[in-house]
């Protein structure tokens, strides 16, 4: 099972802090960003717009990396500050 958590923003358009998905076998982050816009629509524009960071195991990953069962990922927004 993958485990997907949700920070600040996105938490709030997911309805969640996390969610579950079970997988058989690895997929890429990008593949996860599209089965998450199919169970929440809400997040589609913004995992389409390219300012969610995403990690993976607590590091950040790119679109082509595999998650795999028992990952923990995490959805970051933007961040801004000075």
């Amino acid at each position: 099972m993958i485990e997907v958590r949700f920070f600040a923003m996105l938490k709030k358009l997911s309805g969640t802090g996390a969610r579950q998905y079970e997988v058989s076998e690895p997929i890429t982050v990008l593949e996860l960003k599209q089965l998450l816009k199919e169970d929440m629509p809400a997040l589609s524009e913004v995992l389409d717009s390219r300012s969610v960071l995403v990690s993976v195991n607590e590091e950040f990953a790119r679109d082509d990396e595999l998650v795999a069962d028992g990952d923990v990922v995490g959805l970051l927004p933007p961040f801004s500050g000075g």
